[in-house]
């Protein structure tokens, strides 16, 4: 149903048994109201609770080795540069 016909469910719902006041023979609408409001609420309950199971995140763990083997784990570089840094200005 859905975030939006549930809230229009209860809208309808709210309508017809808080503002109309027509009376049909055998009908009454406000208990008509009463119900569309019940089904607006039981659904946007049950929308929520879906989109909510959806939202979990599964952690998996990786159980291969990687692609360039062991050493590529373990592999350490280290740069040197041989130039001396510049010497600082004047009357510092």
């Amino acid at each position: 149903m859905g975030i939006g016909g549930s809230i229009f469910l209860l809208a309808v719902g709210a309508i017809l048994a808080f503002a109309v006041n027509a009376h049909i023979s055998g009908i009454d609408i406000n208990v008509i109201g009463w119900i569309l409001m019940a089904c607006g609420l039981v659904g946007l309950i049950i929308t929520l609770w879906y989109w909510n199971s959806r939202r979990r995140t599964v952690v998996t763990r990786q159980s291969q080795t990687p692609v360039a083997g062991p050493s590529y784990a373990a592999e350490y570089r280290e740069t040197r540069r041989d130039d001396a840094p510049p010497p600082p200005p004047p009357g510092y």
